[in-house]
């Protein structure tokens, strides 16, 4: 008899067959623009480390002294046995930073994703996604019991349709990325908001790549756009830009937030953040305002490699951001290349189905603050190499 397992086994074959097969790289130490790897030492262009931050030395010492100060964790959820002081000033922090009412905190942006729609939506309500959100604004909206309208990535035309055709619902709820993340393009804020406002609908935006760097001061993409108190919701995440450790967090109107603790279940049900990564966090935030340039340079590094990666002959999608797709299509030639490029010190990953879409295989190429010029100028040259050598430029 065909067992499960026997399938499971096919399910495997097939995927390491079609060149789709995800390995996950051993890094021997802290993550860093230098990080150490089975291989050896490596340069590091796959990291959402996007301000430097992740290893720095007043991060590490502010979580250490988190640990004698505040405990390991807390056991529990917050409303059972487990808000501390810290926990109250990170939000506070956050509002601040964000110009927005109150925050409240999730072990993951995954989580706040997944707790926001049910709480604030019903049958009444209709909710409108960008066809390219994240997975978990996706699996989040599937939770909740409101129609659900999908448009055209970043098409106006297609937005405007489903706001129209949703004009009977009680409440209409817009949400996209702020940053897409396998595209590293920007959603059109300005006119999102512009429709929002015209059909009386709420926005919500997921932030996480981009709170504290995108932006004139890494306020994020509403910064960007200049749309900062025209955006409802925003939900972003503590475990990229923000320190990289992990935790969460949904930043808004207070009636929202208020209501999500009363409701929200991966609130209710999820323990409390624990202390090093509440305080390394407020620390991050700090450490943003008080360096400005860490922003810049995050901004003139991506430029740079960029400008870089469009005159030796690439072909990436265009945009500001520090994600730089590497378009290359063949499922096979990414993970070669991607394997070639580690294989001279550049560390980086070939993205495949179902991550994106098939025949859209590319190389995730991710700048940050903490790169200098001649590591850039050397990753754009491994990559030429490489790629000549697999006859995908001339």
């Amino acid at each position: 008899m065909f067992s499960e397992r026997e399938r499971f086994v096919e399910e495997l074959q097939q995927i390491e067959d079609a060149g789709l097969w995800k390995n996950e790289r051993q890094i021997l130490g802290p993550q860093g623009v230098v990080i150490n790897t089975v291989d050896g030492e490596a340069l590091n262009f796959c990291s959402n480390n996007y301000l430097g931050l992740s290893s720095h030395p007043e991060i590490l010492e502010t979580a250490k002294s988190a640990l004698d100060s505040h405990g390991f964790g807390l056991s529990s959820v917050r409303f059972i046995c487990g808000t501390q002081d810290i926990h109250k000033q990170l939000e506070d922090r956050v509002s601040s930073f964000l110009s927005t009412e109150d925050t409240i905190l999730y072990t993951s942006c995954f989580d706040a994703n997944g707790g926001l729609f049910e709480t604030i939506l019903g049958p009444e309500d209709a909710v409108i996604s960008d066809e390219l959100n994240h997975a978990s604004i996706i699996d989040g909206v599937r939770l909740c019991k409101a129609r659900r309208f999908r448009y055209s990535h970043s098409d106006m035309s297609d937005l405007q349709r489903c706001l129209a055709e949703s004009r009977d619902a009680r409440t209409r709820l817009v949400v996209t990325d702020g940053v897409f993340s396998m595209h590293g393009d920007l959603a059109p804020l300005d006119e999102i908001c512009s429709l929002c406002d015209e059909h009386r609908a709420l926005l919500v935006v997921d932030d996480s790549h981009a709170t504290g760097f995108i932006g004139k001061t890494g306020r994020g993409t509403p910064e960007h756009f200049g749309v900062q108190d025209r955006v409802d919701i925003i939900t972003s995440t503590f475990g990229k830009a923000l320190g990289g450790a992990s935790g969460g967090f949904t930043s808004g109107r207070k009636e929202v937030i208020s209501l999500l603790r009363q409701r929200s279940r991966p609130y209710l049900f999820s323990n409390t953040v624990a202390p090093a990564i509440v305080m390394a966090a407020i620390r991050v935030l700090d450490l943003i305002d008080a360096e400005p340039q860490r922003v810049e340079r995050s901004q003139s590094n991506t430029l740079r490699f960029r400008q870089g990666m469009t005159e030796a002959g690439f072909d990436i999608t265009p945009g500001v951001h520090p994600i730089v797709p590497i378009m290359i299509g063949d499922e096979r030639q990414t993970m070669e290349m991607a394997e070639k490029m580690n294989q001279k010190g550049i560390f980086v990953v070939g993205f495949s189905y179902p991550v994106v879409p098939r025949g859209e295989a590319r190389i995730r190429a991710q700048i940050s603050a903490g790169h200098d010029l001649d590591q850039i100028d050397h990753a754009i040259a491994v990559f030429t190499d490489v790629a000549k050598e697999l006859g995908l430029i001339g």
